[in-house]
């Protein structure tokens, strides 16, 4: 069988490329795209105007971030499209097909698996783990060393937070834990969520909750605090929606 012609990337005015960055090929780069030194680009990328690649990591004197030389290179997979003005930092590793909408922001050392969505202006912060296939909508906000499994959802403006001393004292830096999202899990728009919450395998959390506590799974939370409501329907659980085939 013929294998299909490949083409080199076309890239647009203004471009930045730096050194031994790897692009594959059938890559679309758009105009003033900033590609920071050691970035590796899969095949068929899409990248739109105003993008930065591989990102250095900004610190001030009280910062709690990772230094540059404890993180690698930016790495995004075959297929995958960035929108316009959305920075991605060194050290991330973003999987195949997957879609970084216009002016998010992806830290270091962040995973993004395959399949899934970050919205606009959507923020995920240093050392946060996102599965496959999921959906994180505008304007939501992953903390820092957060867990989301495969499969999630989670509504647009939605908060999740990692330190209960809020910014008090140095024993925060022992006990700064992100929320973790089991398989399936979905969290509604607005939602807020306290640091180290689990939410169990297909949980629902309401737009406009505040959760304080872990989610059995399969329950429906809502309110302020976040209660119980009832168990979420058989029709909703992840088991019933054919998306075994996407593993």
């Amino acid at each position: 069988m013929k294998k299909p012609y490949r083409q080199k990337a076309v890239y647009g005015p203004g471009c930045v490329i730096g050194k031994d960055v790897q692009i594959g090929r059938d890559c679309t780069i758009g105009a003033c795209v900033v590609i920071e030194p050691g970035t590796v680009i899969g095949d068929n990328v899409r990248i739109d105007a105003f993008a930065h690649l591989g990102k250095g990591i900004l610190k001030s004197l009280n910062s709690a971030v990772t230094k540059d030389d404890e993180t690698g290179f930016l790495t995004i997979g075959d297929g995958t499209l960035i929108g316009t003005g959305a920075v991605l930092y060194r050290g991330a590793v973003i999987g195949e097909d997957v879609l970084i909408a216009d002016y998010a922001t992806i830290r270091e050392r962040v995973s993004v698996g395959k399949g899934s969505i970050v919205g606009r202006g959507a923020a995920v912060e240093n050392a946060a783990e996102i599965g496959k296939f999921c959906k994180i909508e505008t304007n939501a906000y992953i903390t820092a060393y957060s867990t989301i499994g495969d499969f999630c959802f989670i509504g647009p403006c939605v908060v999740t937070s990692n330190d209960n001393y809020v910014g008090r004292t140095e024993k925060r830096f022992q006990y700064f834990k992100g929320v973790i999202m089991e398989e399936g899990a979905r969290i509604g728009a607005g939602a807020v969520i306290l640091p180290g919450v689990i939410l169990g395998r297909d949980a629902l959390v309401g737009a406009g909750s505040v959760v304080l506590k872990d989610v059995p799974p399969r329950v429906v939370v809502a309110g302020n605090p976040a209660r119980f409501i009832k168990q979420v329907p058989d029709e909703q659980l992840l088991e019933q929606q054919g998306w075994k085939d996407k593993r």
